[in-house]
């Protein structure tokens, strides 16, 4: 068993290695985010490729034709199809799959446009069918008649032929349809463009580690989800994670960027989610929320910092109307709150990472806060987190977990914020610190100078200020100054610093000599030494 395990993490680790070496043909030419759309392009595209050949081969085995046979039949062509669109949700066609592709690369006939139009017909093949939102636009990002591939089609056509013979020489594994083993590699490459893309980072990637406490956290007690949502899901990369640890009926999310809508889609597909299994819109959740009137079993979110946002209005929607104050304009953390509780269904349990200030702020936040707890008792844990551990921002964090049908009105409050691993760019959180946050919070015990489970009179006596220092006491006291020994070493100190005097004006008088103009020097660097 472990012989295999290990084996599986060297193939991983290699075919991460292969693939972010594969980008180097594109990273002279443009910055991270630009190419990054190429990179994962391609590969989802060679995945797609991958899994029509699996498919048709699974279908053809009995009649002993392959997959460009049966196509070129006139009789079978429709049918095969057919059948190929209804359980996959796309087509290709033989010679458009990637390793047609490859081997008019090889002979010399490839060109651009030719991959251009093979893109546009995976995207036309779902047109009118219940797939067509899932792959509408896809590869819109994949701009190949940017002029930063190339001045001529020639040049663009060279220079994506190279990445795609780089591409075509790694062992994905997906002829045997091992989609975990591509789908992480595929997020490994997502957790590496982040880490480059400086501030804009966070728009499309929640450390792996975050997404694990929260994951944790939604799922515990639950082998089986019927629905998971995030509302701000970037790349899907924390609805994903929900998934590893409890078996989910579908998923739900939905994005603001573009760009990053695409990203999160491939990663679904990629990871093996079917197209019938998740629905995922791209729009701004406060303004325009697709899923009115749903709730769902967890629900989790890493939404943007500190957001701007339009509250005029806001107080006649359900979301936020109870509450009596909408979040302030230039700060939409609890708007994102307010949302998410409203789509939490009783039995749920929802986490989501906010900063500091959502735990003491005032004014409008302040009421919204006291509300959740003193008439919802919704609040169940405050999880304070180290500093650095995001792309892009070095602020500390936190999580809020929220529960509905409380029995309870204690809150428990964990100081984790020294429980970190130091990394080159970020800080890290070990398997270990990890374990202990996610254990801590379900055993809902007292640790000294860790965690601390808050009655409601404590939370009531601070005034609903949920700052964690005033529930968590970390102070550590400094040991008492030993007088007798400081005053000792002083007047060691003085004493060897005499003494290294005298034998520096010893060695000088030894260089000068009789030198009058030496001597005059001598006098200055003494008057210099003894100031």
């Amino acid at each position: 068993m472990s012989e295999t395990h290990i084996t599986q993490a060297e193939q991983q680790a290699d075919l991460q290695k292969s693939l972010w070496a594969a980008a180097n043909d594109l990273r002279g030419n443009m910055d991270a985010s630009e190419y990054r759309n190429y990179m994962l392009g391609l590969i989802f595209y060679r995945f797609l490729s991958a899994r029509t050949e699996g498919y048709t081969k699974q279908l053809l085995e009995n009649d002993g034709l392959t997959f460009v046979e049966a196509y070129a039949d006139e009789d079978m062509k429709e049918a095969l199809r057919e059948e190929v669109t209804n359980t996959l949700g796309f087509f290709i066609e033989p010679r458009y799959l990637f390793t047609s592709l490859i081997e008019a690369i090889q002979a010399g006939k490839f060109d651009i446009e030719t991959l251009q139009t093979a893109v546009h017909e995976v995207q036309n093949s779902t047109i009118g069918r219940e797939s067509e939102p899932d792959f509408k636009g896809l590869f819109d990002d994949m701009d190949l008649s940017s002029n930063r591939l190339g001045n001529t089609v020639a040049q663009r056509s060279e220079l994506m032929a190279k990445v795609m013979l780089n591409l075509a020489d790694i062992s994905f594994g997906v002829d045997d349809m091992e989609i975990d083993v591509l789908g992480d590699a595929y997020e490994y490459l997502i957790s590496q463009f982040a880490a480059t893309a400086g501030k804009k980072a966070g728009e499309f990637y929640t450390p792996q580690q975050v997404s694990r406490i929260l994951s944790r956290i939604v799922t515990s007690g639950k082998k089986q989800l019927k629905s998971v949502y995030d509302p701000t899901m970037g790349s899907g990369s924390l609805l994903l994670r929900v998934g590893n640890y409890a078996k989910i009926g579908d998923y739900y999310g939905q994005e603001l960027n573009g760009t990053t809508y695409n990203l999160a889609r491939m990663n679904l597909l990629m990871h093996g989610v079917n197209y019938s299994r998740f629905d995922v819109y791209n729009g701004d959740t406060l303004e325009d929320d697709h899923f009115e009137g749903q709730s769902f079993d967890a629900v989790v979110a890493n939404p943007p910092y500190s957001a701007n946002w339009n509250p005029d209005g806001k107080l006649e929607d359900e979301r936020f109307r109870k509450y009596g104050k909408t979040a302030p304009k230039s700060k939409a953390d609890f708007a994102f709150v307010q949302h998410m509780l409203y789509h939490l269904n009783e039995d749920g349990t929802m986490a989501v990472v906010l900063p500091h200030g959502v735990l003491f702020r005032g004014a409008a936040e302040g009421k919204i806060r006291q509300y959740m707890i003193e008439n919802d008792n919704v609040l169940d844990a405050v999880i304070g987190l180290p500093a650095n551990l995001f792309f892009g921002t070095s602020i500390p964090t936190c999580i809020l977990v929220f529960k509905k049908n409380r029995e309870n009105k204690d809150i428990m409050f964990i100081d984790a914020s020294n429980e970190f691993e130091k990394g080159k760019n970020q800080n890290n959180l070990t398997d270990v610190q990890i374990d202990k946050i996610v254990n801590t919070y379900l055993k809902r015990k007292n640790v000294e100078k860790y965690a601390h489970d808050a009655s409601y009179q404590e939370i009531q006596d601070n005034e609903f200020n949920l700052n964690i220092p005033r529930y968590v006491d970390t102070f550590e006291e400094e040991p008492p100054v030993d007088v007798d020994k400081l005053v000792a070493d002083i007047a060691s100190t003085d004493e060897e610093i005499s003494k290294l005097e005298k034998e520096f004006t010893g060695m000088l008088n030894d260089l000068v000599g009789q030198n009058p103009d030496a001597q005059e020097q001598l006098t200055k660097i003494k008057e210099l030494f003894n100031k």
